[in-house]
């Protein structure tokens, strides 16, 4: 995760510098900025002119936002910033002390009830927790889709299920996948309940919350030149039955970095773009549809199933499938799935 830190006196900044490091350890990348007269006071160059423009600017593109200081500076900084709770980053306020860590935004879903916990844990001081089904200690639906990377499909349903449980109303449970039933859920269907599933369907309860893990790779091949739309549309038939939102990534050879009909693909479904040289893709081990012509024009005898199965680093669950110069196959990371 990406986590940006900011503090407002010496001993605040002197623990936050301690919390990035602490952070970073652990797998994070950390980045501490200080108001421009505390950081020449402590020879500290990353700095910034306002607490409020800091705050617009790493709420586009870190993790989590780290306050060390009152806590009524984080929120007026951050309130002009504030969208929605399945969006927004996780936004964390502790004293100079680290006596307290408060949670102000994205408890679940961005993981900042999670965090909170780990820095206290570190400054020996309490995670102030208040989300009503943490206080409850009852099962939070959107916590732990997000701990495993799943979407939730419809945040009206996701709020009905918290309300549910702490009204005591049972809330069933299904998984494609194998998943064992949290507690306070109820295996099998109920007329409110979850379903973990790639499908795009009804589902087992009479009022089903989808929750899709984000397992499933597309490798793309395409004529050269194919439009957005034909790629869309070639996409879109290979997916039929199956949720976009299960999507995690697209790879594709390394010759069509160039693609502007790919490229634009990927920026309107927000797909992370992989490429592959030849050389990588034929190295891939498996059993794939092969093409002479591909072969001919790309130094290896299948993108499409390579890309996707190179990826994933699983198996291809889709073979490749052709549509109008576009061709797409699809494979599935399995290592992680069974959390």
């Amino acid at each position: 995760m990406i986590i940006a830190l900011t503090a407002f006196t010496r001993q605040g900044a002197a623990l936050a510098r301690s919390l990035s490091a602490a952070l970073e350890q652990e797998g994070h990348q950390c980045a501490l900025s200080l108001p421009r007269s505390l950081g020449k006071a402590f020879h500290h160059p990353q700095t910034y002119a306002s607490v409020g423009t800091w705050a617009k600017k790493q709420f586009s593109k870190a993790g989590a936002l780290i306050f060390v200081g009152a806590a009524g500076i984080a929120v007026r900084a951050i309130a002009p910033c504030v969208k929605d709770k399945f969006t927004d980053p996780a936004v964390l306020s502790l004293d100079e002390l680290g006596r307290f860590v408060i949670p102000l935004l994205s408890g679940h879903v961005g993981g900042a009830n999670q965090l909170a916990r780990r820095i206290a844990a570190l400054t020996g001081g309490t995670a102030v927790i208040s989300t009503a089904t943490d206080v409850n200690g009852l099962f939070a639906v959107d916590e732990w889709a997000a701990q495993r990377d799943m979407s939730i499909t419809d945040r009206a349903l996701a709020r009905e299920i918290s309300a549910a449980l702490l009204r005591g109303d049972p809330v069933g449970f299904v998984s494609d996948f194998a998943h064992a039933c949290p507690e306070d859920l109820h295996p099998g269907s109920a007329a409110l309940g979850v379903w973990v599933t790639y499908r795009a369907a009804a589902g087992p309860h009479s009022r089903t919350l989808r929750l899709i893990p984000r397992r499933l790779y597309l490798g793309i091949g395409c004529r050269k030149g194919s439009s957005e739309a034909a790629i869309r549309a070639a996409v879109d038939e290979a997916l039929a039955g199956i949720d976009p939102a299960a999507l995690a990534g697209v790879g594709t050879i390394d010759l069509k970095r160039e693609e502007e009909g790919l490229l634009a693909f990927c920026r309107r479904r927000s797909l992370p773009l992989t490429f592959f040289t030849a050389d990588e893709l034929s190295a891939q081990p498996g059993t794939f549809t092969p093409s002479r012509f591909v072969q001919s024009i790309t130094g290896v005898d299948n993108v499409c199933e390579r890309a996707a199965a190179a990826l994933s680093l699983g198996p291809v669950v889709l073979p490749k499938r052709a549509r109008d110069g576009v061709t797409v196959a699809i494979a599935e990371r399995r290592a992680d799935a069974l959390v």
